[in-house]
């Protein structure tokens, strides 16, 4: 009798993790939270229909755009304040620039790509590979800085600090990685979750 409840314990445990999800009214009351935090309009969410985690702002200039969150991020988070980190991350994106920085490294990306070019064609291959780099999002110290603004903004809005690390643990859980090459945008999992980390340590005071 007692390993019979000890399993339906563990089943319980299980099956509640495997259905750990967030309503919109959390996203909804974590954007109206966090983004008076960082003195920003809340703008309304876009929420996407797709199955992959995602969070992402869409620019069309530094002052005008739209913040788009999937159902799937959704479904693998399970408190406000992992959602909150990770609009506070969408947020650093916006009031660190990062647009005009973004389109700046376009620009240099597509000269870099003719010149390239005009050496011949493995030459405008590396041309290519740099221009699709460029123009896949930011770059990984943007990242990075977008990180480190979320989770401080995590504590000014009253958030636990580890918030955003345990959103980055759900992708991770979910096997959502990013492996450590050259030719991706966003730091590698492993090495952006101990940043985080120390990062949130940092911010709550802890030693």
């Amino acid at each position: 009798m007692r390993k019979v409840f000890a399993g339906l314990i563990l089943c319980v445990m299980v099956c509640a993790c495997a259905e750990a999800s967030i309503t919109k009214q959390t996203v909804e009351a974590a954007w109206l939270r966090i983004s008076r935090a960082a003195g920003l309009k809340p703008i309304p969410i876009i929420y996407e229909d797709k199955d992959a985690p995602n969070a992402w702002v869409k620019f069309k200039t530094d002052k005008n755009f739209t913040v788009h969150v999937t159902k799937g991020l959704m479904r693998i988070l399970n408190r406000e304040d992992e959602i909150a980190g990770v609009l506070g991350h969408e947020i650093g994106h916006i009031k660190l620039g990062h647009y005009g920085k973004r389109v700046g490294r376009k620009v240099g990306w597509t000269m870099l790509g003719i010149l390239l070019g005009r050496a011949g064609g493995l030459a405008q291959a590396a041309g290519n590979v740099g221009i699709n780099l460029a123009e896949s999002g930011f770059s990984r110290g943007q990242e990075v800085e977008a990180d480190d603004y979320g989770t401080e903004l995590l504590k000014s809005a009253g958030y636990d600090p580890y918030g955003l690390y345990r959103a980055m643990k759900a992708f991770a859980d979910n096997k959502y990685v990013t492996q450590p090459n050259g030719f991706n945008s966003h730091p590698p999992t492993a090495r952006r979750l101990r940043h985080i980390w120390e990062k949130a340590k940092e911010v709550s005071g802890k030693k």
